[in-house]
């Protein structure tokens, strides 16, 4: 049977506070190297943290810490081994994420994990996630632009051999919606540790749970008729 409006193509998951509840651990590890170095870390520096690669993360903080002086790189080493320890026993699924996933995958739609984290890390949580889940893994350091630039989720299409327009990219942060809207997927934000404005383009939901691909495919229908 033909289709007279081509369906969605691929689902475009991030993954910190999207797919797991792990930004509960960055506030645990963050919080531990501000003390490290003899300060503490304001809850607004934190907040604008999330969704952003490890380089801006340690940025913000050095500069909330009144420490620009500090190299980004041991910063950066510290948090990953710390990471490292706390994905190994502390990752949970966000609520509806794994069933959604499981989903997605039963209907053989393709899928991409588009994260922040740098890829030693996504490493760790894949034995969480399951390597299986993703046709695509798209991480941290592996772009010139990370979020909020579209340059993540513009790859992850690419990678997967679909058009963009015809993806829904799941978010919960405000640098990764402003990086899946700028590349032109369809989004759908599920904030966690920090609220979402609402913006054109963004359907808002307070949890996955009870997420499906017919809601998703939806989420399609505005683009298509604005054509």
């Amino acid at each position: 049977m033909t289709q007279s409006r081509p369906g969605l193509a691929a689902v475009l998951f991030d993954m910190d506070g999207t797919l797991v509840d792990s930004e509960r651990l960055w506030d645990v590890a963050l919080r531990e190297l501000a003390v490290e170095y003899g300060g503490s870390l304001s809850e607004e520096a934190r907040i604008a943290m999330v969704g952003s690669d490890a380089a801006t993360s340690m940025r913000i903080l050095h500069a909330d810490l009144g420490q620009e002086w500090r190299d980004l790189e041991p910063s950066q080493v510290w948090i990953a081994r710390r990471m490292s320890e706390l994905f190994r026993t502390g990752l949970v699924w966000r609520p509806g994420a794994l069933g959604l996933l499981g989903a997605v995958r039963a209907a053989g739609l393709p899928t991409a994990l588009v994260t922040s984290t740098a890829r030693p890390l996504v490493e760790v949580a894949l034995e969480t996630l399951g390597r299986d889940n993703f046709d695509v893994v798209v991480a941290g350091d592996e772009v010139r632009s990370p979020k909020p630039d579209p340059e993540p989720y513009r790859l992850a299409a690419r990678l997967l051999g679909v058009p963009i327009e015809r993806c829904v990219a799941i978010e919960d942060s405000r640098a990764g919606v402003t990086s899946a809207l700028a590349a032109g997927a369809a989004v759908l934000g599920v904030p966690s540790e920090v609220p979402l404005d609402p913006v054109e383009g963004l359907h808002l939901l307070e949890s996955l749970t009870g997420v499906d691909l017919t809601l998703l495919g939806n989420l399609l229908i505005p683009a298509e008729a604005a054509r």
